[in-house]
């Protein structure tokens, strides 16, 4: 059974171009060196099978035989190890990209993304778990999905990693030295992990896939200096040159200041993809004209957040156009939208900014981003409200900002028992330790729409899209009224 299963993976390698046939008895006794085994007889036939299960069937004998603990984190680092024996050098990998690249940067992208899908790098049935949908809103379509791809660590694997010594080893998980480490309890193992060096504005920048894949080749430039992320001019001119030399996708960066940045600050990164976010479908509203900048359109889209678009043919333009608006925002204060650039020194106001083409023209979106706190809000005053938190707490991220809500696993038995509890006993909600939450909220969408356990589950997604286009709006640094786009209006005219 175990040989069946080690040459079903050698197998899985040679149909997925990631070895040749040349390779294949150096590949098998790679896999034997991880399982520690010492013999391999070559079974008469060998079934066709998914990868999950083929490693599956490893790593329960690899548990079976006391070499790891039956633990996702331990499994996980074990079966990275294993398809690293299938994975090519980053130099062949490398090479074979920019050969490509000379081709077509569609084909150079396609081919990159299906071999990080290949090496299990990105774990294509984890991703299937996740729960996706649209939703309707004045906004146009918005993504949603609950994200189910991350799993869950068990209590051993937690106490582990806490005791486990600190590593500044790579320093973090965008570092170019994450490629080919084979990881630990507190950082994961990235031996089929390839990134693509880019030149980005004269720099060294890597290119490589999200592991979690959020949309459609959802990929991260990062800069190889361990460096924070800042917003600047340069930072817009690195978006631009990333757009010119894949036409085909968008990129963005998450601002740099904290509840309304990304994750991970300490490391200048961007995020970008071939996908299309109802952000970018939207129209714009009002247009404005930027004196010294008549050359560039400019104008304010219908969208829940505070979003300049800047579009035209000459991206040096739109990059001086993008600093001007970025400093002039930095240091404008509005008391009465509660807009302050500044607090007891610490600064408040930034830029979230998303570059994308457009035909011949370029587009650059600058979504106005604030931080203020206050005791009413310590999360952010542009930050989903406490009545919100019930479906999203967390931080609106470039990810969110663009249309996509991310929203926790918990949501997805949640949902099943409200799903159910509309339809069997609507009262019982406030009884409900888990349902209470939700109480609030369901009351009210259930009294104007009618249920049935036939649309139950449809209605539910539909008002989850209305939250999230309410949390979006929460963080928009000007209300959609008429008092607040007047505000909006006022900034622009001090431009």
């Amino acid at each position: 059974m175990i040989n069946e299963s080690i040459a079903a993976l050698a197998n899985y390698g040679l149909e997925n171009g990631l070895i040749a046939p040349e390779d294949r008895t150096f590949a098998i006794n790679s896999i034997l060196a991880v399982m520690e085994l010492d013999e391999f007889e070559e079974p008469q036939s060998v079934p066709e099978k998914p990868l999950e299960e083929i490693l599956k069937a490893l790593l329960d004998n690899a548990c079976e035989r006391g070499i790891i603990q039956n633990s996702v984190v331990y499994r996980d680092l074990f079966d990275t190890k294993l398809m690293a024996c299938l994975t090519p050098r980053p130099s062949e990998v490398i090479g074979k990209f920019r050969k490509e690249y000379a081709e077509s940067p569609v084909k150079a992208t396609d081919n990159f993304y299906k071999f990080s899908q290949d090496t299990d790098y990105i774990r294509r049935y984890r991703i299937a778990k996740d729960i996706r949908w649209k939703a309707s809103t004045e906004y146009g379509e918005l993504d949603i999905t609950i994200n189910l791809s991350k799993p869950e660590k068990d209590p051993k694997a937690i106490a582990a990693a806490k005791n486990a010594k600190q590593s500044g080893y790579p320093k973090c998980l965008l570092c170019t030295e994450n490629v080919g480490y084979a990881g630990r309890v507190n950082h994961p193992a990235r031996q089929n992990h390839r990134i693509i060096p880019v030149e980005i504005c004269g720099e060294e920048w890597g290119f490589q896939y999200s592991p979690y894949v959020y949309y459609n080749e959802h990929c991260i430039l990062f800069n190889q200096k361990h460096t924070p992320m800042v917003i600047d001019k340069m930072a817009f001119e690195k978006l631009f040159d990333f757009v010119r030399q894949f036409p085909h996708y968008f990129i963005g960066s998450n601002a740099d200041l904290p509840i309304v940045g990304g994750s991970i600050l300490s490391h200048e990164h961007f995020q970008g993809g071939n996908y299309t976010f109802a952000m970018a479908k939207a129209q714009i509203e009002k247009e404005y004209v930027i004196k010294g900048f008549e050359d560039v359109k400019a104008g304010r889209i219908k969208w829940p957040m505070s979003v300049i678009r800047l579009s035209g043919e000459r991206p040096e333009r739109l990059a001086e156009l993008a600093e001007h608006i970025l400093r002039s925002w930095r240091g404008y204060t509005d008391e009465a939208s509660f807009i302050f650039a500044e607090t007891d020194g610490e600064p408040h106001s930034t830029i979230t900014p998303i570059a994308r083409r457009n035909g011949s023209s370029y587009e650059l979106d600058l979504v106005l981003r604030n931080n203020i706190t206050t005791e009413e809000h310590p999360l952010g005053v542009f930050h989903p409200h406490a009545e919100l938190h019930h479906i999203k707490k967390e931080n609106i991220g470039l990810i969110e900002v663009m249309g996509l809500a991310v929203l926790p696993a918990r949501l997805r038995s949640e949902m099943e028992l409200l799903e159910k509890a509309l339809i069997e006993d609507p009262n019982s909600l406030r009884n409900d330790p888990v349902l209470e939450k939700h109480a609030d909220w369901a009351e009210e969408f259930s009294s104007r729409r009618s249920i049935t356990p036939e649309n139950v589950s449809d209605v539910v997604k539909d008002e989850i899209g209305k939250v999230f286009a309410q949390v979006l709006e929460h963080a928009g640094v000007y209300k959609r009224t008429p008092e607040g786009m007047a505000a909006f209006d006022r900034f622009m005219d001090s431009l």
